[in-house]
């Protein structure tokens, strides 16, 4: 049985005698639904893992990864790694008509969002525990080559104004 998320799914299902379904059934929303407790999951995880400190510190790390900007800059650097089935459920959560959106964020990186929610949530429901979090990584690995470059770019500057 592997270990993590999918054995918790594998427990539920058998615990509470959920029937198999057809995911090419479930609306994009109900998949986005699932998918941002989900990735929220790991990100928590994630964080509390790297360290023990402050819960204020840690929600605000985490805060910082699953808001919806966040969560649009990476699907960027996910398309292309993603499956043409991992990119059609991308498509429909993306394009799903949601009545409502996230209070700091644009309709275009709501709905960006909203379709790597779904992406997470299809993985999970599809029990390809493994997948998902290859992404996340993937994702995670390009978030923070991006924020070292910014910071070197930064001290770099810092070093120029001491030169000066």
């Amino acid at each position: 049985m592997e270990e993590g998320v999918g054995s918790m799914l594998s427990s539920m299902k058998k615990t509470f005698g959920f029937p198999d379904r057809d995911l090419r059934t479930y609306s994009p929303l109900t998949l986005a639904y699932i998918g941002d407790s989900i990735y929220d999951l790991v990100i928590r995880t994630l964080v509390v893992e790297s360290g023990n400190c402050p819960p204020q510190k840690l929600h605000k790390k985490a805060s910082s990864l699953v808001k919806a900007q966040a969560q649009a800059e990476m699907i960027e650097r996910l398309l292309p790694f993603l499956t043409e089935e991992e990119q059609q459920i991308y498509r429909r959560g993306r394009n799903a008509k949601s009545y409502t959106m996230a209070k700091n964020a644009t309709m275009h990186d709501y709905r960006k969002a909203t379709g790597l929610e779904a992406v997470m949530g299809y993985l999970y429901l599809k029990d390809e525990t493994e997948r998902l979090l290859e992404l996340v990584k993937i994702g995670l690995d390009g978030a923070a080559a991006q924020e070292d470059a910014c910071k070197s770019t930064k001290d770099t500057e810092r070093e120029n104004e001491h030169e000066i």
